[in-house]
């Protein structure tokens, strides 16, 4: 009983100066930085982000961003999830150089405080269809519309000034500097890093779901939050150039394992490919179309092997593959960032058709060079004979003994001579003397 007495004291001592240091602790502020496309993967992280700053009970969340744009949709959640934050969120464009075009412009004007570091830019935001393609007509007037929309409630307590700017980001395209972003009053400052952008917000009011909250963002203590490996991983699947190559290098591996059936290795390794190549095509704003293309380039390349053209359905493959992958990527009106890279495309679809055309010299050769295996492989091989041979005999070829007869046109062979196969009859050699 001593001791647990004094256990139960330990467990308490120990419960109230952690409860203690807790409500002791410096203000905390929760870094994210959200570098890449505005994609799925971009939105979890932002969610996870703004969980850990609520957990913490931080007094502010800034998000890092540099960003060429992304899907509407997922900025649209985006712009929930911030707004709907109870931590105040605030979102810095930087490094310099960074740029918030398209989507990120929109993210940016809809923190409850934003900011830029000098030499970024703002703007750029004209939606596009899901497939890529410029909007046209009464479609592209009511995608604006909506766009417009969505961050007018955000943008007009800063001014019409701020609200035209933004309008003619999406109307018109347009893209300013971080001088003039908060020239126009989008933003609230230009700070050169993070410790001056935290110096500018303490004692800066924003305003939340609940009223007026002024930042005290002095000593405040940083914690980065980094993207998780699937988060990361995700992300990067997005890309479209890596799409393309798991999409390459997956229907190149299920036509190994077609054409080679009996092992597994392969086919794994393809059905990995194309699960993920899937993924990121289901993100991308792709054109199906392209697919027909790209199954008629392996197609050809199949046929190619059976028909034996001498490299000339190949050579068609390729071709078919280059324009479908181009198809499938890089539809007219795609964003640059989401394109797919033309000397990538072309050099893969060239070393895919070097590959095959190498398999189908290979099988040339084999059905045009001597056998192998089995009996009929002795032809021209030489051995001895190990008796006289006037009409039949015996010889031994390669250490096997075979029943022989003499080629009428061979001269006469004596025991211990050299001769040659000149033919297979069943289980009888024809030989001559070599």
């Amino acid at each position: 009983m001593k001791y647990l007495r004094v256990l139960l004291l330990s467990l308490t001592i120990c419960a109230f100066f952690s409860h203690t240091q807790a409500q002791t602790n410096d203000p905390v502020a929760v870094v994210l930085t959200a570098d890449g496309p505005i994609m799925p993967p971009m939105l979890e992280y932002i969610k996870r982000g703004i969980e850990r700053a609520e957990r913490e009970n931080a007094k502010v969340l800034i998000i890092q961003l540099n960003t060429p744009g992304g899907a509407i949709d997922t900025t649209l959640d985006i712009i929930t999830a911030i707004r709907e934050s109870e931590v105040p969120v605030v979102v810095y464009v930087s490094p310099r150089n960074a740029i918030a075009g398209s989507a990120g412009a929109m993210i940016t004007a809809v923190g409850h405080a934003s900011a830029m570091a000098p030499e970024t830019s703002i703007g750029a935001a004209s939606p596009i269809s899901s497939s890529g393609e410029n909007l046209t007509s009464t479609l592209e007037t009511k995608q604006k519309e909506i766009t417009k929309a969505a961050i007018r409630p955000y943008v007009t307590p800063r001014g019409e000034e701020a609200l035209a700017l933004a309008e003619s980001m999406i109307d018109d395209a347009i893209a300013v500097t971080a001088d003039e972003a908060l020239e126009a009053n989008l933003i609230d400052f230009v700070a050169d890093d993070l410790e001056d952008l935290l110096q500018a917000l303490n004692g800066f009011t924003v305003q939340m779901p609940d009223g007026a909250h002024t930042l005290n963002t002095e000593d405040i203590e940083i914690q980065e939050l980094d993207m998780s490996f699937i988060e990361a991983f995700l992300l990067l699947l997005t890309n479209p150039n890596i799409a393309f190559l798991l999409l390459a290098i997956g229907v190149q591996a299920i036509l190994i394992e077609i054409s080679s059936p009996g092992g597994w290795v392969a086919g794994f390794i393809g059905a990995v490919c194309l699960t993920l190549a899937t993924y990121g095509m289901g993100v991308l704003p792709i054109n199906w179309f392209g697919i027909i293309f790209l199954i008629i380039a392996f197609v050809l390349f199949i046929l190619d092997i059976k028909a034996a053209t001498h490299g000339a359905l190949t050579s068609a493959g390729v071709a078919s593959f280059i324009i479908g992958a181009l198809v499938l990527f890089n539809s007219p009106g795609t964003p640059e960032f989401q394109r797919v890279s033309v000397p990538l495309v072309v050099g893969t679809g060239i070393f895919i058709g070097l590959l095959f055309f190498a398999v189908l010299v290979f099988a040339l050769r084999a059905l045009k060079g001597a056998i192998q295996t089995g009996s009929e492989s002795l032809v021209g091989k030489t051995g001895t004979a190990i008796m006289s041979i006037k009409e039949a005999g015996q010889v031994q070829v390669e250490s096997e003994l075979w029943s022989a007869e003499k080629s009428k046109d061979s001269e006469s062979i004596s025991k211990g001579d050299l001769i040659e196969v000149v033919e297979v009859r069943g289980l009888r050699l024809i030989v001559k003397k070599k």
